[in-house]
Parts: C-alpha cells; structure tokens; sequence
C-alpha cells in the first residue's frame, strides 16, 4: 500500500492557489478526506515549516484560508529583487491582461478571466506590483468584486497624455482581432522594458 505524502500534496495545492489561498472546506475536498482529517495534515504541515529554519516560505491563516507566504526576515532580499532593473520584464500573460484592462477598465478579475479563457491573478499580481493597475473601486451586486484600471505610471511608460489616446478598437471588432491590436500596441511596451 503506497503512503501518501499529504505535507507535500497540500504544499503543492497552496503554491497552485497562490494569494487566493484555500479553505479547510476545499482542502478537505480535493484531498477527499473529512475535515477534521484536513485540519490534521494543515497542522502537521504548518508546525513542519516551523520546525525547519532553512525555509525560506511559511503557512498562514487570512480570512479564512491558508495560504503560502514568504518569511518576514527574508523582506529585504524580496524587496531588492522587485526593485532589480532585471525583473522589469512583463510576461505575455500580464502583457494581455493589461491591454484588457486598458481597454475595458473598470474590470474585474472574472471579467478578464472570462476574455482570457484562464486565471489572471498572478499577471495582476505582477502588474499592481509595477504599478501599471491599481484597484479603482468595487463592483456592484454579490461579492462586490474588485475593480482594476490603469495608473498614471501606465500612462508614462506609453507617453500618454490620457486613456483617451489609446488606439481606437472598430466597433465590432472580435477577440481575436483585440487580442492582434493589442500586441502590435504593447510590443513597443515590451521591448523598451526588456532591453
């Protein structure tokens, strides 16, 4: 009988879930254990983080759901490393979601998760970061989902005057051809930051 390796199974489900983290309700789901068994393998894996010093990540608990997080003595190091003119560089993921944002703002992240066909939270992780995006407000109705639009740091980095001076999308246009216009758009973006 094969021993399952539950520490390693929940690390690796919390690195998926990223800054949404999971709650004990969907551990205990996708683990198909109850949820007093999935309390048990949340503790175990949070008390083995405490126990290894050389770690440089650790679990916590916010508003209901655990999460990976770096460790606060390491936050000097982080800090140089978003500073470093080397991590400037945007991903073709951040680069697609920031020409929906630019274009459709104010958006949330289902809304740009629904152009994309795929999760969005790391490139507008990477893009608030950079302060190309910022939360503009909140939706209306249940959840009251965040809302994201460009900065003025946007706007410089593309020599705009406003959000206004964005190239015009026809009328009808398809995804497809919105996908097109926006990488002939941000491609400049791109090369200025990457080299």
């Amino acid at each position: 009988m094969e021993i399952v390796n539950w520490n390693s199974i929940l690390e690796s489900l919390l690195f998926a879930a990223g800054d949404e983290g999971l709650s004990l309700k969907q551990v205990a789901e996708v683990l198909e254990v109850n949820e007093l068994k999935a309390s048990e393998i949340i503790e175990d894996l949070e008390i083995e983080y405490e126990r290894d010093t050389k770690r440089g990540i650790m679990m916590v608990q916010l508003a209901g759901t655990y999460q990976l997080a770096t460790k606060k003595e390491n936050a000097t190091y982080l800090k140089k490393l978003v500073d470093s003119p080397h991590t400037s560089t945007l991903s073709q993921a951040a680069l697609e979601t920031l020409a929906i944002i630019a274009y459709k703002q104010p958006i949330t992240r289902a809304e740009i998760e629904e152009i994309r066909g795929v999760k969005t939270e790391r490139p507008l992780h990477t893009l608030m970061a950079k302060a190309l995006i910022k939360e503009v407000g909140r939706a209306e109705g249940t959840g009251r989902a965040y809302l994201y639009g460009t900065t003025k740091e946007f706007l410089d980095y593309f020599g705009l005057k406003s959000i206004e001076e964005l190239p015009q999308l026809p009328d009808k246009a398809d995804d497809e051809f919105i996908q097109e216009e926006a990488d002939l758009f941000f491609e400049k973006f791109s090369e200025t930051i990457n080299s």
